[in-house]
C-alpha cells in the first residue's frame, strides 16, 4: 500500500525524504537505498527515484495540492522532500505563468490553442531554480555543506542563489567563455566560481573527477551525485502545466534539449498524474528542440540510431551546448513511444524566433526559448506538429542573459532632434 508523505515515519538516523523510497535503476530496475549516488551498482546505469506516492484519493490530493504555496512546495506530496520543506530557507520557484499565446497562435496557424509555459519569472529567471531547489533538501539531508554543479550559465546562478538563501557555501564550475551576463548572475551571489578552459562536457568530467578526490568530500554537486533528486524538479512543470490547463494534459508539448533530463522527467510527471488520477489519461506528445550547432539527440532521431553520438557544440544556445547529452537516448524513446519528433534549427532561425516571440507575446526569451519556438514552427511547417491541437511551448529562460544573440539585429528605430519637425521626418509620425 502506498504511504501518504506525512504520514510516514522516519526513525532516528534514517533520511526524511517524503515519499522517496529508493533509488531505481532506469536500466536493470535495480534498487539502492537513498544516498549521494547517481550509478547503479549492479550496471553502472543511472538512478532516478522511486516513490511511494499517496493513491486512493485523487479529489483529495487535487484539493491539498490546490491549497498549497504558489510555488513547487505545492506538489510536495510527489517530491523527493520532507513534509514541512515549505517551512525551510528556499528561494521557493516555480508556479510561473502558463501564457495563452493567441498572438503567436496566428503567426503560426495554430488553431488548437497555444501555450507558453513562461519559467523566465523564477527567481534567477531560468527553470534552473526548480532541480536545485530539490538538490539542496538532499544535500540537506545527506550533510553535505558546500553546493556544486557543472554549469552552462543558469544552473550556476541558480546553485549561488539557493545556496546563499540556505547557508551553503557554493562552488561552481563553467566554461571560461559563457555569455557575460550569465557569469555576473552566477558570481553576484558571493559564491567562488570558476571558469574551466573547454566546453561544458569538459567541466562535467573535471566535476566526476573532483567527487572521487578527497577536497570533494561534504560537496553536493547537484547535477552529478545529486542528480536523482535534481532531476525530480523537472517535473514540477508537468504538474504545473496539467493544473493551469483545469487539471488536463496538453496534447502536445514542445521542450528543449541540453542534457534531455527536463523532458524525461517532464514526461514522468505525466504518467504520475495519470497513476494518481489526478488526470484523464489521453495520449499526449513529446517533441524535443536542440540548436543545429549541437544536435546529436536530433542527428539519432533522424537516422533512427538508439545511440547518440556526442558532437563539439558550436552555437549560440550556450544553455543547450552539451555535446554529449545523458538522457540522450531516453529522450529518443519518449519521442518515439508518443509519436512525438526531435527536430533542430540554425543559430539565425533561433533569433528569428527569439524576436518572434517577443512581438507577438511580450516574452523575451533567451536562446533556448529562441530554440523551442523555432523548432515549433519548423513542425508545424513540415506538418509533424498538428496545429489543431493543444500545444505547450516551453521558454527555459531570460533573454537579458543572452542579449549578444539579438544586439545586432535589435536596436534604436530613429535618433532625432528633440522637437516635432525631427520626430514627423524620421517617419514615426504615423
Amino acid at each position: 500500500m502506498a504511504v501518504h508523505a506525512t504520514e510516514k515515519s522516519h526513525p532516528a538516523g534514517v533520511t526524511d525524504l517524503g515519499p522517496a523510497a529508493a533509488l531505481s535503476c532506469r536500466e536493470c530496475g535495480a534498487r539502492n537505498p537513498l544516498g549521494p549516488v547517481f550509478a547503479c551498482e549492479e550496471c553502472f546505469g543511472p538512478l532516478e527515484v522511486a516513490y511511494d506516492l499517496p493513491t486512493g484519493d485523487p479529489e483529495g490530493l487535487r484539493k491539498r495540492i490546490e491549497a498549497g504555496p504558489d510555488n513547487i512546495w505545492r506538489y510536495a506530496p510527489l517530491l523527493p522532500v520532507p513534509a514541512d520543506v515549505a517551512d525551510k530557507p528556499s528561494i521557493n520557484p516555480g508556479f510561473t505563468k502558463l501564457v495563452k499565446a493567441d498572438n503567436l497562435a496566428r503567426e503560426l496557424g495554430v488553431t488548437g490553442g497555444l501555450h507558453v509555459k513562461d519559467d523566465s519569472g523564477n527567481p534567477t529567471h531560468s527553470f534552473k531554480d526548480r532541480v536545485v531547489a530539490i538538490a539542496v533538501e538532499a544535500a540537506r539531508a545527506f550533510g553535505f555543506t558546500t553546493l556544486s554543479c557543472s554549469s552552462t550559465g543558469n544552473l550556476a546562478g541558480a546553485v549561488g542563489a539557493a545556496a546563499a538563501r540556505a547557508g551553503f557555501r557554493s562552488c561552481v564550475f563553467i566554461p571560461h567563455d559563457l555569455e557575460q551576463g550569465k557569469v555576473v548572475m552566477a558570481a553576484v551571489y558571493g559564491g567562488d566560481l570558476v571558469g574551466i578552459e573547454g566546453t561544458y562536457d569538459d567541466v562535467n568530467r573535471f566535476c566526476s573527477e573532483l567527487i572521487g578526490d578527497p577536497i570533494g568530500e561534504g560537496w553536493g554537486f547537484v547535477n552529478v551525485n545529486l542528480r536523482p533528486y535534481y532531476g525530480e524538479g523537472s517535473k514540477t512543470l508537468a504538474y504545473e502545466i496539467a493544473e493551469q490547463l483545469g487539471w488536463e494534459l496538453p496534447d502536445q508539448i514542445v521542450i528543449p534539449i541540453a542534457s534531455g533530463s527536463q523532458l524525461t522527467k517532464i514526461d514522468k510527471g505525466f504518467k504520475e498524474l495519470i497513476a494518481l488520477g489526478l488526470v484523464e489519461d489521453k495520449p499526449y506528445r513529446i517533441f524535443g528542440a536542440q540548436a543545429e550547432g549541437c544536435s546529436p539527440v536530433s542527428r539519432a532521431y533522424k537516422d533512427g540510431h538508439d545511440v547518440v553520438r556526442p558532437v563539439k557544440p558550436d552555437t549560440i544556445a550556450k544553455s543547450l551546448a552539451i555535446g554529449n547529452p545523458a538522457d540522450g537516448p531516453y529522450v529518443l524513446d519518449i519521442a518515439r513511444r508518443t509519436n512525438g519528433a526531435v527536430e533542430d534549427v540554425t543559430d539565425a532561425q533561433t533569433v528569428d524566433a527569439i524576436t518572434l516571440l517577443a512581438r507577438t507575446e511580450g516574452i523575451f526569451a533567451e536562446t533556448a526559448g529562441g530554440v523551442t519556438v523555432g523548432v515549433t514552427r519548423k513542425l508545424i511547417e513540415s506538418g509533424v506538429l498538428d496545429p489543431s491541437q493543444t500545444t505547450v511551448v516551453l521558454n527555459t529562460g531570460d533573454g537579458l542573459k543572452t542579449l549578444d544573440a539579438v544586439a545586432p539585429t535589435t536596436g534604436l528605430s530613429a535618433v532625432i532632434r528633440p522637437n516635432l519637425d525631427s520626430f514627423r521626418e524620421a517617419g514615426l509620425a504615423s
